[in-house]
């Protein structure tokens, strides 16, 4: 449906209103679809050329496809609805003779006029896949009985496109097979058809118009709605303390907290859920996002509150003084430390030193006396320092503080501190349940105030992010303020929203495996896509200009191809980076915005720094201006002030990267000016 016009979708959607109010009516125009295979396909006219195809079984009536006449119904003579022999799950199967021979896609043309660098696509084996496996295993997964002989016979170059073909949870077990020689063969699930995990992801029953208006009107992913088994038993599981999803990029984590906040409102009355993310900005997507799943029953938002974890603790403090909270910014505050320095005599320590010393120690933990640095851990850090030497730090960092607060002025970690303070030990909580997301980036101060501003129950805390994508903090341990989410951390391995290539590609970038600090593996290895690309696109251009124009002619063929300009983003590292990137699409003559508010532009791409492009996603994705220098940027490296944060800093304009990379779906290009940065080779090789 969402291919058609917006007025053929006002009238298919007036047509299903009208199947569900009264499925007999005659001026709906049933027809039998007799060339199908399965006698329950009809199709109901919507107007002279549009068909809805039916599936009728009884006193149901599914609402399965709609098209322009003549494919809609070839839609259906393709197809058969039924129940699985052995998984019990009702399966949408395409009739195997209906389709014609089975060949492999070839990736679009490159343009080789241009100096591109092109990663090449591993080696693929002719040799079947699945030769080990046997028509049992095939079946245990649910792959259709007249797929079987294909899926045994499929070589590596095959199984891409013979994936399309079959249901997606066969498919999923035999790519995780694929990656990691492990058949997953699910449980045995004695129920009915519609009720089995695997056909959720399917088929929908909606009992009422409501129901019906927001599954037809959202432009929502529908796998968002839809949830994966392996997601579903995430959402509706009880746990006996805080929990955490993790996974690779396009795994569904943001999904899961939304549906476990649509759980929780739904089953306790007397809920009051903290959705919580890092920016503003994603708070407003995920407010979005909920607005569907919660389209049945709208009042059930006005028991959630969703804001970034600085917005959130700003409500509360307003709410707790009567006033608003004045920080202080990061440049304002570095003055600060350097003036305090200065007044002490202190100059044997860099000013790098000063102000890494104040934001990853003093104020991510709060000190607040020369007793407490004393014997705080300063986890990690190269620097190791002698009690003398903190006493005479400590000099510093408390004229610092002083001065803050004569000016009544907090950082965001005193903001944080101030509300969590106030709640710790208070019996009455604002929230009953705090839900986050992206939650790799949450501070100390910032993991204290979600703690304490719920009751200490064990599902009052649930943390999605990952591991990979951190890029704002440091790492610490959890365990040690109180969360511990040992035997309760779960790592999604579906990805959705990124092609094979591009997934494959972007994992370079990371270690297979990523620990935190109290131990919790990210297993990234077997991770699997659910469908295929084509290979990225690497150019390390001679010139600036070069550049440019290799990115240009790729961008004019994206959109000569189809792909509107509001599905692409051109992300580069910083704002000094933001000239080359509007160069390009001046040069590919297309429009350009800046703001994630003004998206909706069918007409312009949007355009900003990597971190802007953090929870977004999009068909195609440009990073340009990846040179030596930028990334990772100098400005950081020249900051550091030990050898764990010139690790750390490394470490995160790497996720950075990782980041960016992950928000394309189906097309991905990256450029630099020779000699172009270090992870470029990760990417190449």
């Amino acid at each position: 449906m969402a291919k058609l016009t917006n007025d053929e979708q006002k009238q298919v959607k007036l047509t299903a209103f009208d199947l569900q109010t009264d499925p007999n009516r005659p001026g709906l125009q049933f027809h039998r679809i007799d060339a199908s295979k399965d006698p329950n396909f009809w199709s109901v006219r919507v107007n002279r050329d549009l068909r809805i195809i039916i599936h009728k079984a009884g006193d149901s009536v599914m609402l399965a496809y709609v098209d322009h006449h003549d494919d809609a119904y070839k839609w259906a003579e393709r197809r058969r609805i039924e129940t699985h022999s052995r998984t019990g799950a009702l399966q949408i199967v395409e009739v195997r003779e209906r389709v014609e021979e089975i060949v492999v896609q070839p990736a679009p043309a490159r343009q080789p006029e241009l100096p591109f660098l092109v990663t090449a696509a591993p080696p693929v084996s002719t040799l079947p896949l699945f030769s080990k496996l046997s028509t049992d295993d095939a079946l245990s997964i649910g792959v259709p009985e007249d797929w079987i002989k294909d899926v045994l016979d499929a070589s590596e170059d095959k199984f891409f496109t013979l994936a399309n073909h079959l249901p997606q949870e066969a498919a999923e077990a035999l790519l995780e097979y694929a990656a990691t020689g492990v058949l997953s063969k699910p449980a045995p699930v004695t129920t009915d058809p519609y009720s089995h995990p695997d056909a959720q992801r399917r088929f929908r029953i909606l009992e009422g118009h409501e129901e019906l208006a927001a599954a037809l009107d959202q432009p929502f992913e529908k796998w968002a709605v839809f949830l994966h088994p392996s997601q579903r038993v995430l959402v509706d599981r009880d746990f006996s303390g805080p929990v955490r999803v993790v996974g690779s990029a396009g795994t569904g984590k943001t999904v899961v907290a939304l549906h476990r906040v649509a759980r929780i409102l739904r089953n306790e009355p007397q809920a009051k859920v903290l959705l919580t993310t890092f920016s503003e900005p994603l708070a407003t997507a995920l407010k979005r996002k909920l607005s569907v799943l919660l389209a049945d029953v709208p009042t059930l938002a006005d028991k959630v509150a969703i804001s970034s974890f600085e917005q959130a603790a700003a409500d509360l403090y307003a709410l707790m003084t009567g006033r608003r909270a004045y920080l202080v910014g990061r440049e304002k505050l570095r003055t600060i430390v350097s003036e305090a320095a200065n007044a002490a005599g202190i100059t044997k320590y860099t000013p790098q030193f000063l102000n890494s010393e104040w934001e990853h120690v003093i104020d991510a933990w709060q000190i607040d006396s020369a007793e407490t640095y004393a014997a705080v851990p300063r986890m990690g850090r190269k620097n190791r320092l002698g009690s003398k030497q903190r006493e005479e730090l400590w000099t510093v960092f408390a004229e610092v503080r002083s001065q803050l607060r004569a000016k009544a002025l907090l950082t965001a970690a005193d903001l944080f501190t101030v509300v969590t303070n106030h709640f710790r030990d208070r019996a009455e909580k604002p929230y009953t349940h705090v839900i986050v997301d992206e939650a790799q980036d949450l501070g100390v101060a910032e993991l204290r105030f979600l703690s304490a501003i719920v009751p200490d129950q064990p599902e009052s805390l649930f943390f999605a992010g990952d591991i990979g994508q951190r890029i704002f903090q440091q790492p610490f341990s959890w365990k040690g303020l109180g969360i511990d989410v040992r035997g309760r951390s779960f790592t999604l391995k579906v990805n959705y929203r990124t092609s094979h290539q591009i997934r494959r590609m972007a994992e370079r970038l990371l270690p297979d495996n990523v620990r935190d600090v109290d131990g919790e593996e990210d297993q990234r290895n077997g991770t699997v896509s659910v469908f295929d690309g084509v290979e990225p696109v690497i150019v390390i251009a001679p010139t600036a200009e070069e550049e440019a124009k290799a990115a240009a002619t790729f961008l004019r063929i994206l959109l000569e191809q189809g792909t509107s300009p509001n599905e692409i983003g051109i992300f580069c590292r910083s704002n000094d980076q933001i000239a080359r990137a509007s160069k390009i699409a001046e040069l590919a003559n297309v429009g350009t915005i800046s703001s994630l508010t003004s998206r909706s532009s069918e007409e312009a791409v949007l355009i900003g720094t990597m971190h802007l492009a953090k929870g977004l996603e999009f068909r195609a994705v440009l990073i340009v201006a990846c040179d030596e220098g930028v990334l990772p940027l100098a400005a950081r490296i020249d900051d550091v002030a030990d050898e764990f944060e010139l690790d750390e800093v490394v470490a995160t304009e790497r996720q950075l990267l990782y980041v960016a990379a992950t928000r394309a779906r189906d097309h991905l290009f990256v450029s630099a000016v020779t000699p172009g940065s270090e992870f470029l080779e990760d990417l190449i090789h």
